[in-house]
């Protein structure tokens, strides 16, 4: 059985960090791609940062130079490095094993003063 468990949200300040984990099980994570996505209130959910079973990244244009993606197959997690988080950044955050079609429960981020 899949699971992907997220952790790490919060309300944060404006130009804040915060540091979001996807711990996955029951996939063979070094040879899964896997994805950071993000729904807005009232928005679709959208791509928000995407790393390879080969360690390649790809951002959305709107995070690109804040926002770092990066795994550790040696725990079986992913994670979202957020940097100068700003309001519009708000939104409920989700781990996506694409391989898998498989997706986490969501973890809360909002950026607020």
């Amino acid at each position: 059985q899949v699971q992907l468990v997220e952790s790490g949200g919060g309300l944060v300040q404006p130009g804040g960090s915060l540091r979001l984990s996807c711990a996955a099980s029951g996939i063979i994570f070094s040879l899964t791609d896997m994805g950071w996505y993000r729904r807005a209130p009232g928005k679709q959910r959208d791509l928000v940062a995407l790393i390879t079973r080969t360690g390649s990244t790809n951002y959305a244009d709107s995070v690109k130079g804040r926002f770092a993606i990066s795994r550790d197959n040696a725990r079986n997690t992913v994670y979202l490095q957020m940097n100068g988080l700003k309001p519009e950044d708000t939104a409920v955050y989700y781990c996506h094993a694409p391989g898998y079609n498989s997706w986490g429960q969501g973890t809360q981020v909002t950026v607020s003063s």
